[in-house]
């Protein structure tokens, strides 16, 4: 009976990890235009200042990376180093704009996204944190770190 419980509650744990996993890799397309750059041109030292400045991107409030010269590195979300090699530009962006797409119970703000959201200032309404072109600029900095 235990050995029966334990072997059905095993089972489910494995079968529960193998669809979150499958989850954490879709790239879903409820986000127009994640797959295709938001701009003609990105700069990737545009990118870094916007990754680096914590009243602009806000990213090291939440990740740590290859910055020695930036104190108080978050560390509730992954290592921005290496994510270069880890992403495609087009999953780098998908997170950029939406992370909510591929994990909903995400705590990264949706950068190009004004749907779904709570508590939003009068002022902020309807307004996105960045702009296609400082998205752009980011996921080219992002493709650096390798």
């Amino acid at each position: 009976m235990f050995r029966t419980t334990l072997t059905r509650r095993l089972a489910t744990l494995v079968v529960g990890s193998a669809v979150l996993a499958a989850q954490a890799h879709a790239q879903p397309s409820a986000v127009p235009g994640w797959a295709t750059p938001l701009a003609s041109s990105a700069d990737p030292a545009r990118g870094q200042a916007i990754v680096l400045k914590r009243q602009e991107g806000l990213c090291l409030l939440c990740h740590s990376g290859p910055f020695p010269q930036e104190p108080f590195q978050g560390n509730l979300a992954p290592t921005l180093e290496g994510v270069g090699t880890r992403m495609s530009a087009a999953q780098l962006r998908l997170r950029m704009m939406d992370s909510r797409q591929i994990n909903p119970e995400s705590i990264m703000p949706p950068y190009f996204e004004t749907r779904g959201l709570q508590r939003v200032g009068a002022a902020f309404a309807g307004k996105t944190l960045l702009n296609a072109q400082q998205i752009e600029d980011v996921v080219a900095y992002l493709q650096t770190l390798k």
